[in-house]
C-alpha cells in the first residue's frame, strides 16, 4: 500500500512538471523581480521624505542598492531574511540579491526594516554583487554626516565606500543596528 501511494506521488509529481509551460516559471520570475523593484522605490520614496538629501547622494553615487528584512528574535537567538535589488546608476543594470541574518542574545519579537546602501565607487558596488558581503558580530552606529558635506547626512558608514541608511516602519532610524547578515546574489531571479 505504502508503494503503490508513493509511485501515484512520484507518477502526479512528473507529470505536473512536464504539463507545466516553462512561460509559467518565467513570468514568476518577472513577477518577483517586479515585486522587488516596486518595493525598492516605495522606500526610496519613504527615504527621499525623511531625508531629502539623500535622493541627490544616491543619483551621484556609483549604484544602490535596497533590501527588505524581516526578522525575528525568540528568547537566545534569532534570524532574518530578506531581498533586494542593486541598481548600477551608470548601466543601470539591476542584480537581486538575498540576505540572511543571524542574532544572538536575548529577546522576543519581531522586526521589519528596509536597508538602503549607497555605494560612492564602482568597485565598492562590485565587490558587494560579486564577492557577496557581510556584517560580522553586531553592532550599533549612530547616524551621521559623512565628509561630503551633508549629502550622506542620515547615513551610517558600514564599509569602505559603503553607506547604509536603515528605515523602520516609523521612518529613518537614526540608530542603525547591523547583526550578522550576509547579502549575495539570488541565482533564481538574475
Amino acid at each position: 500500500m505504502k508503494k503503490t501511494r508513493f509511485g501515484i506521488i512520484v507518477a502526479v509529481t512528473l507529470a505536473l512538471t512536464c504539463i507545466v509551460p516553462t512561460n509559467l516559471l518565467a513570468e514568476s520570475k518577472a513577477e518577483k523581480q517586479e515585486d522587488i523593484q516596486k518595493m525598492a522605490q516605495q522606500t526610496l520614496q519613504q527615504l527621499y521624505q525623511a531625508q531629502p538629501l539623500a535622493k541627490a547622494a544616491i543619483e551621484k553615487a556609483a549604484g544602490y542598492a535596497v533590501f527588505s528584512d524581516m526578522g525575528f528574535k525568540i528568547l537566545f537567538g534569532g534570524s532574518g531574511t530578506g531581498q533586494g535589488v542593486v541598481v548600477d546608476n551608470q548601466t543601470k543594470q539591476k542584480t537581486y540579491m538575498k540576505m540572511v541574518e543571524l542574532q544572538a542574545g536575548l529577546g522576543f519579537g519581531i522586526s521589519k526594516f528596509r536597508n538602503v546602501f549607497v555605494f560612492r565607487t564602482k568597485a565598492a558596488m562590485d565587490s558587494f554583487i560579486n564577492s557577496g558581503w557581510q556584517f560580522g558580530g553586531q553592532a550599533t552606529a549612530g547616524a551621521k554626516t559623512a565628509d561630503s558635506g551633508g549629502a550622506m547626512q542620515g547615513a551610517v558608514s558600514v564599509d569602505n565606500d559603503i553607506y547604509m541608511y536603515q528605515l523602520t516602519e516609523k521612518g529613518l532610524n537614526v540608530s542603525v543596528t547591523v547583526t550578522g547578515a550576509k547579502y549575495y546574489k539570488d541565482d533564481s531571479l538574475n
